[in-house]
């Protein structure tokens, strides 16, 4: 099967690597506007080749989409007017239903999947790329009834040789539940880490007594602003809301200690914790299918 990869940055990079270890792909092909990054692909081997999009897109099985949310949106159609017949198209965007709104309707709609696998670093580039980034993560397909049977199982057998779990909803359900448990910490970590640039001016004092606890909050700072802007602009209202419902948590924490209410704080932070119950759930979990795949 021939992949072509539009963007070659870590996701691009690691879905490019992934599919040639696991023997889905006989042949990648990457696709970049910028010239050095299609050209450090090659020396890195994360793809087979490097053609201009037009050229891609005439000799590829699969094509997925790896670039921006925004770019998504403008590039998808022009995509699927220009696909052969039985070509199936991905996106990996972090944002979904704007992106299936751009091509309600389209004559090839039905060639489209939309994905999201929930995975990713700070870093960016194509030297972030790794071949186990997506190992016993979750995918999420979305709008299952959109796209022809084929093209989905399709879809869903890439995800699956990229080594994640699979799991389906609707757009829209996406983007209101992406909000809260991905988009979110994105900002917190941009805010504080503006946050204490603002207050301590002296440089040293940040590195010498930022402990682990403050370098793995903000880690996530490090993040590309020219990724997270389109994501945070296209699912606005449901940021919004999350952003709301964390402002006014903010608020309450700040009266209980402007009150010295120690008791209600002490509940907060106990409440909290049932956090960790939940994490170390998706942990377990994920041990089982590492467990299992390594048994099959």
């Amino acid at each position: 099967m021939i992949v072509s990869i539009i963007g070659l940055g870590l996701i691009g990079g690691s879905v490019a690597l992934k599919l040639k270890k696991s023997g889905f792909a006989s042949q990648v092909i990457g696709v970049d506007v910028n010239d050095e990054h299609a050209e450090k692909a090659i020396q890195l081997g994360l793809v087979d080749d490097t053609l201009v999009l037009p050229k891609a897109l005439a000799i590829s099985d699969l094509v997925i989409l790896a670039i921006p949310v925004d770019s998504i949106r403008k590039l998808l159609p022009s995509v699927l007017d220009r696909i052969e017949e039985g070509t199936t198209v991905i996106d990996l965007g972090s944002t979904k239903a704007g992106i299936c709104g751009a091509v309600l309707g389209h004559p090839n709609r039905k060639n489209f999947v939309a994905a999201h696998p929930i995975a990713g670093t700070e870093n960016s580039g194509p030297e972030a790329a790794f071949d186990s980034l997506f190992d016993g993560k979750t995918g999420i397909l979305c709008d299952r009834e959109e796209s022809q049977e084929s093209s989905f199982l399709l879809a869903k057998a890439c995800l699956e040789a990229l080594d994640m779990h699979v799991v389906e909803m609707d757009s829209k359900s996406h983007d209101l539940h992406i909000a809260y448990v991905s988009h979110l910490s994105h900002i917190s970590s941009f805010v504080l880490g503006q946050t204490v640039l603002e207050i301590e001016k002296d440089e040293a004092t940040i590195f010498n007594m930022a402990g682990s606890g403050f370098e793995s909050t903000v880690r996530l700072a490090k993040s590309s602003p020219k990724m997270w802007g389109p994501i945070f602009k296209q699912n606005q209202k449901h940021i919004s809301d999350s952003l709301g419902a964390y402002i006014e948590n903010l608020q309450a924490f700040k009266s209980m200690i402007d009150e010295g209410q120690e008791e209600a704080m002490m509940d907060c932070m106990e409440n909290a914790n049932e956090i960790r119950r939940v994490l170390d759930g998706i942990n377990d979990k994920s041990k089982e299918r590492e467990k299992l795949n390594q048994i099959i």
